[in-house]
């Protein structure tokens, strides 16, 4: 099961028990900011796309979407997400569950900059009800990316980051 490969990876950092696991879906934003009770904005989804015959992941924040001009000149490709049956083949997580943390072997993992908002935000942990909060450096460390990208738009970039005394889910 894919949070348990999560959960293993997790474990050689010692933060495994940071790990969330809900009795309700988080397996959308929406779904997920009411399982942990904060804001839509602070779900850091990680959407998949086939570039070449492989998988890229593109962790940004619930309120942005994918810009396909700033994707094509970033990508030098149109934005193609992977079809329902190529996601768990090709991460080796579930939809609902796809995080930027123990994927297959070859997959890219970028971090777009609508996260940089943030003080702390909410990955998903490779199941469709779990999730687990990091800082933006914890993001950065554990989810092994190859840099950070300006490919999504619909966000607010002005936003404040969010105090981490302030936060919601936390321990």
């Amino acid at each position: 099961m894919s949070i348990e490969r999560v959960r293993k990876f997790f474990s050689q950092y010692g933060i495994e028990g940071k790990i969330q696991e809900f009795e309700v879906s988080s397996a959308t934003v929406e779904l997920a900011a009411a399982a942990l009770s904060c804001e839509p904005q602070r779900i850091a989804k990680t959407l998949s796309f086939l570039i070449d015959g492989h998988a890229v992941l593109i962790c940004a924040a619930g309120d942005a979407k994918v810009d396909n001009h700033k994707y094509k000149m970033r990508f030098g490709t149109k934005a193609k997400m992977l079809q329902p049956d190529q996601v768990e083949a090709l991460t080796g997580h579930a939809i609902g569950g796809v995080c930027p943390f123990a994927a297959k072997d070859g997959t890219e993992v970028y971090l777009d900059v609508s996260l940089k908002r943030f003080a702390t935000v909410f990955p998903a942990c490779g199941s469709s009800n779990s999730a687990i909060e990091l800082t933006i450096p914890e993001l950065e460390e554990y989810s092994g990316y190859l840099e950070w990208v300006d490919v999504c738009k619909g966000y607010l970039p002005d936003s404040q980051p969010v105090n981490p005394s302030d936060k919601a889910g936390g321990q």
